[in-house]
């Protein structure tokens, strides 16, 4: 008598194959996180740079600095201007633009509402890293109160 022969996989194989699979995702997945993370501090720079050029822009043509009417918005500019202000950043918050605050020209920055998480923390620190001296009290890039970070445009 012939017994049907049949190929399969036994349950220890499949069981190996699914451990990789597990071993792949855990060293795939934070390698993944990082760059997101980066992709978020690149952007938010790149951003951050593109605002202030288009600020310093909208300041030549009308020849004055731009009204504060508060986060999120911007007085008398420009409508391509004002659009991209109203968009929150990679990083949260929304833009800013403070004009004689804080004991400068004008600022570009982003307002957290309220104070930034330490997450957030981290990732300007990273923002600072990249574009300026990594010490968020010093350089272009800084504090200047509890929830609002920017980049001097003028000082």
């Amino acid at each position: 008598m012939r017994r049907n022969q049949r190929s399969a996989f036994t349950l220890v194989e499949i069981m190996v194959v699914v451990v990789i699979i597990g071993l792949l995702a855990a060293l795939a997945i934070p390698a993944l996180n990082r760059v997101k993370h980066r992709s978020q501090i690149s952007r938010f720079a790149n951003d951050l740079r593109v605002f202030s050029q288009g600020l310093e822009t909208m300041m030549l043509e009308i020849g004055a600095l731009p009204g504060d009417p508060g986060s999120g918005s911007l007085a008398g500019g420009h409508a391509q201007l004002g659009e991209y202000i109203k968009a929150s950043t990679s990083l949260g918050g929304v833009w800013d633009i403070d004009s004689g605050d804080f004991g400068v020209r004008c600022v570009v920055g982003v307002d957290f509402g309220s104070s930034p998480s330490a997450t957030e923390l981290a990732s300007l620190i990273d923002v600072d890293a990249l574009i300026d001296d990594s010490n968020l009290e010093t350089g272009a890039f800084r504090g200047f109160e509890s929830n609002r970070r920017g980049y001097l445009v003028l000082e």
